[in-house]
């Protein structure tokens, strides 16, 4: 059976196996105050080129967008999020179960334009009730989305701009932001990032680690006294030595990067190949996750011998079906698949 199903399939890469292996039995203190997680935030802070950014050290990207959210948000406020967005569709409420409302907007390619959230923040503000209403306090995005695509330069700074002119931090979600980084159509750095997000976290789960996510805050935007904040969620891993070993070796000699152009790699394999049978695309294909049309007998032939993603019944007789590959991907797991289409 071939699996293509998602990005956290796998454990870890070897040399962050290795890693941890070698430095099992060393005895460090815990809650990330240990030199391993040192190391590995002054890597981050070289890689963003923000040396002024603070680096906490989380589990898994739930987890992590809750703690962000609920660090920046007054009780009375909520999160503006593309109605495709993670924490309006597949976090089962972890933000509202904090007392924040999720504000969905209409999303073009699962990503939120500058014009929507302008409209909205000036709907808002023009209505004579909104003193009765959810007060929009951030802007969530995630790079690459949902659907797989990416923000371009000019999109995120028009973002970023209407944040600053409304009074709204924006965080972005880098569950997979190795892959954005790596994708041929980005014109996206860290720094970037850096520069325009007030917050963001670079995926771990999905791209080499075994588990874990550093939550970069690069203005003074979330609560000050943030560990103690992340310790009341629940999220302040005691060993957390297991956190920082992985980031610095991710992000030793470009391993981080090295990894993800990988999955970029295999992905465009698979894209080229489906491009030339025909298939149609539910959405532009730009990185890892890559989304196509599928008929029923098709669907039910490929269920035999991969798995995969079903992401959504188009009428009668088509769905739209997602393949995600990885840092592990094998190419000749990727050949296979394409036989069967």
């Amino acid at each position: 059976m071939l699996h293509f199903d998602s990005d956290y399939m796998e454990g870890a890469h070897p040399a962050v196996m290795e890693r941890l292996l070698q430095t099992n039995h060393e005895s460090t203190p815990g809650y990330t105050t240990d030199a391993y997680c040192g190391k590995a935030r002054e890597l981050i802070r070289k890689a963003c080129r923000c040396p002024e950014a603070e680096v906490y050290f989380l589990v898994g990207g739930t987890q992590t967008n809750e703690v962000a959210v609920s660090s920046v948000l007054k009780p009375y406020e909520g999160v503006i999020s593309a109605d495709s967005g993670h924490v309006n569709q597949h976090e089962a409420g972890a933000i509202e179960a904090t007392g924040h409302k999720v504000l969905g907007l209409p999303h073009k390619d699962g990503k939120l334009t500058a014009d929507a959230v302008g409209k909205y923040m000036a709907d808002f503000l023009a209505d004579e009730s909104a003193e009765h209403m959810v007060r929009p306090g951030m802007v969530y995005i995630s790079h690459p989305t949902e659907f797989g695509t990416l923000y371009s330069l000019e999109e995120l700074k028009a973002l970023s701009d209407v944040c600053h002119k409304y009074g709204l931090p924006l965080y972005m979600d880098g569950a997979r932001l190795g892959y954005g980084l790596a994708a041929p159509d980005s014109d996206l750095g860290l720094e970037d990032i850096a520069s325009f997000c007030d917050m963001f976290y670079i995926g771990g789960t999905k791209v080499g680690a075994l588990f874990g996510e550093a939550l970069v805050i690069t203005r003074p935007v979330a609560l000050k006294q943030m560990i103690t904040h992340i310790k009341r969620q629940g999220a302040l891993l005691a060993k957390g030595r297991l956190l920082g070993v992985q980031f610095s070796t991710l992000f030793t000699d470009g391993l981080y990067m090295k990894i993800s152009r990988h999955a970029i790699r295999m992905a465009g394999l698979l894209t080229d190949a489906l491009k030339s049978r025909g298939y149609e695309f539910f959405a532009p294909p730009q990185t890892n996750q890559i989304f196509i049309v599928l008929d029923n007998d098709t669907l039910a032939r490929l269920k035999r011998h991969a798995t995969f993603s079903v992401w959504q019944k188009l009428d009668a007789n088509r769905t739209s079906v997602r393949f995600v590959t990885s840092w592990a991907t094998e190419e000749g797991d990727v050949n296979a698949l394409i036989s069967l289409l």
